[in-house]
């Protein structure tokens, strides 16, 4: 049993409750067609600032009242925009994401940061009493995935994970046609997710750029010399001290599908892993290939490689290939299969992030809850240990333990640099 976790329960327990806020939410009530939804952006820099805020922005009684930036013309560019677009000086540009989350109108955010600051900034968020849009993945240890998971169930916050996979109609129909037995008994499932953008990565030492708060960009990172490389987002997705590379940032996608349609549960994971990466040299030394293999519980086995992003699933009577791009399936004929009232019908989203804030609204769970992205991003981080350790990694799934292998079930956790901690 992991102490780690205990602590952190432990813990968690004797936090005082979310500090009493009045949101919009409240101040105007949920169903009030006007009602305007207050957010905040963290992280406006690569998907932050290119795909979170403007679908933020874009959805209907919502309005961008706060964004937040380590780099200062990032910050000060996006406010300025939000101000001339909302004709008056509405949104706030914020340095510290504690700043921004201390103001009690603000109703939700967005968290586009570098990955190593996903789980920690939707950590500080939960408990100030925010709803939570998460851009994968999620974390780098289980612990961090189990703390969130906690922390977001605890104090009833909604919490979307940025799969927007999810919300596509085509990836639904192909989770609810393995759902319904439509391709048999599962055999095997082949999971594949691109790899690029992982050449070179300088570490020369460089004075940190005017307009940049290095220290706070680290924030749990293990302290090291800024170089022109490292706070690129080819640096932040492709360095070990942040990410995991895009066996995680690109293999969310395709995982999330699959455990989709596996059950969302925890029958829906390998519980067998073991494998090989390669991993780059010099400031991008995260493993920019991988070969993964394992079992499900119920004996179909696993294959996650590079190559496009799709997640296959292969029973005894037919496949489906699902992906960002389109469904394939065999025999053909099961594109025209239709479902009966009484078969499982999967949950419904157009557009991902007006389901998270439609659920800020209402209060229902959104169609990538915080379960579903600790369960599926679980994955990346056993793969990673496979790969680490050279050795077969036994995963209990409903425990959140690794079996009969004490030196892995060490690497189910992470340090995080002083004063940060979960």
């Amino acid at each position: 049993m992991r102490l780690s976790r205990r602590q952190f329960l432990k813990r968690a327990t004797v936090l005082a409750v979310a500090p009493m806020i009045l949101p919009s939410r409240v101040l105007f009530g949920a169903d009030t067609p006007s009602n305007q939804l207050a957010v905040g952006c963290i992280g406006v820099g690569g998907r932050g600032g290119g795909a979170l805020l403007p679908s933020a922005m874009l959805c209907p009684n919502t309005r961008i009242v706060a964004v937040c930036d380590v780099f200062r013309d990032r910050r000060e560019r996006h406010a300025a925009n939000l101000n001339k677009r909302y004709g008056d000086n509405i949104c706030t540009p914020y340095r510290d994401l504690r700043e921004l989350l201390a103001r009690p109108d603000i109703d939700a955010v967005t968290i586009g940061t570098p990955d190593h600051w996903h789980v920690l900034a939707a950590l500080l968020a939960v408990r100030d009493g925010k709803d939570v849009y998460v851009e994968k993945p999620l974390g780098l240890s289980v612990d961090e995935n189990a703390a969130i998971r906690y922390e977001a169930r605890r104090f009833g916050r909604v919490f979307q994970y940025g799969t927007q996979q999810r919300s596509m109609g085509h990836v639904r129909f192909g989770a609810e046609l393995v759902r319904n037995g439509r391709i048999g008994k599962i055999q095997r499932v082949e999971v594949t997710a691109p790899t690029y953008g992982y050449e070179g990565g300088s570490l020369d030492p460089i004075p940190v750029p005017d307009g940049l708060d290095y220290d706070l960009w680290l924030g749990p990172a293990p302290w090291s010399p800024y170089t022109k490389d490292r706070c690129t987002q080819w640096g932040a997705f492709w360095c070990m001290d942040n990410a995991h590379g895009f066996i995680g940032g690109w293999g969310a996608h395709p995982l999330t599908d699959m455990v989709w349609a596996l059950g969302d549960d925890a029958n829906a994971v390998p519980i067998e892993y073991e494998g090989t990466g390669q991993f780059g040299t010099g400031l991008f030394n995260a493993p920019h290939y991988w070969d993964i293999r394992g079992k499900f519980a119920n004996g179909a086995d696993f294959h996650f490689t590079p190559g496009p992003d799709c997640a296959k699933i292969i029973g005894d009577k037919g496949e489906v290939a699902i992906s960002r791009g389109g469904l394939k399936v065999s025999p053909e004929a099961l594109h025209q299969e239709r479902f009966s009232p009484s078969e499982i019908h999967l949950y419904r989203s157009n557009n991902h992030m007006e389901n998270f804030l439609d659920c800020v609204r209402t209060r229902r769970p959104t169609v990538a809850t915080v379960e579903l992205a600790a369960l599926s991003d679980n994955i990346t981080q056993l793969s990673m240990i496979a790969i680490w350790t050279g050795r077969k990694i036994r995963w209990d799934a409903r425990l959140e333990v690794i079996r009969d292998d004490p030196g892995a079930s060490r690497l189910l956790t992470r340090a995080m640099r002083a004063p940060w901690h979960l």
